[in-house]
């Protein structure tokens, strides 16, 4: 089965940046498939996680929390569909961001930033290292989504739903 590695906080606002399809040539002989511009890729071919690692590590021209869950993972939460019935609409964006690790305590969910008035970011539901949740378009929100690692209190990075089903076409390929 395919691994995903997510690459966290890359290519955004003219931070930490680099050109995901250069790295993924780099990283051909692992069977490398970049998605998109976030550092998101699928590794098809069957890979030990600590040699890719290191590499992915001595070829980013900088540090990064890199985050690897495995192909089958993400196809079970798309066939669970989190969120089927949340409405589509075009200032939502539905979200899933993936836990480095299993976290140690479970805060009661739902719950939106900031608690008061209109919310811009919802946590809905987590199913093991996967944060399911919608945010409103507003400048304010991405602040808001770097709680979600306070509230868990384990790094993690996040994706939008489309990206994910990107993936799981991907991963389901291999």
């Amino acid at each position: 089965m395919a691994l995903v590695v997510l690459l966290r906080g890359v290519n955004v606002g003219g931070h930490k940046t680099f050109r995901p399809t250069v790295l993924a040539r780099h990283l051909k002989h692992f069977g490398a498939v970049n998605i998109g511009a976030a550092g998101t890729y699928v590794i098809r071919k069957p890979t030990k996680r600590g040699p890719l690692r290191a590499e992915l590590r001595r070829r980013l021209p900088f540090d990064t929390e890199i985050v690897m869950c495995d192909g089958k993972e993400l196809l079970g939460i798309m066939a669970d569909n989190p969120f089927v019935d949340q409405p589509k609409r075009p200032d939502i964006v539905h979200f899933v961001s993936v836990l480095s690790r299993r976290p140690r305590s479970e805060p009661a969910l739902p719950i939106s930033y900031p608690p008061d008035g209109m919310w811009l970011v919802r946590i809905l539901a987590r199913k093991d290292r996967f944060v399911f949740g919608q945010y409103r378009r507003h400048m304010k929100t991405i602040g808001y989504l770097g709680q979600i690692d306070r509230l868990y209190d384990v790094p993690l990075t996040t994706r939008n739903w489309n990206t994910i089903t990107a993936i799981a076409k991907v991963v389901g390929n291999v």
